[in-house]
């Protein structure tokens, strides 16, 4: 599954388009950027409420295939322009972390 399959999930909003072909490895929730840049997988759909630029710092270093913002996070409007200059994919969701990871988990084990 790449990045471009979330865009069939109805609770999910593309807000930036990355790289879309990104092969996804695994849901991964977490909200503490310091666990996130030891723990996060390769290839993760990052599901969290951090919509700042730490957030995608993180997610580059990490090589996550894509950020999820849960629960209507306010994204920094700084934010949208570093994701397109870094070609990372953000999508929105007023989804619980938990809810939005568990739609990411169904589509890749469906």
């Amino acid at each position: 599954m790449v990045v471009n399959d979330l865009k069939n999930i109805p609770e999910f909003k593309i807000v930036t388009e990355g790289e879309m072909n990104k092969e996804i490895s695994v849901p991964f929730c977490c909200d503490l950027l310091s666990v996130a840049m030891s723990k996060a997988p390769a290839g993760a759909a990052w599901v969290t409420i951090m919509g700042n630029t730490n957030a995608l710092a993180v997610s580059s270093l990490t090589d996550c295939a894509c950020i999820i913002l849960a629960e209507n996070t306010v994204i920094e409007p700084n934010v949208l322009s570093k994701a397109k200059i870094q070609d990372i994919t953000l999508f929105s969701t007023e989804l619980p972390i938990f809810d939005a990871a568990l739609k990411v988990y169904n589509l890749l084990n469906g």
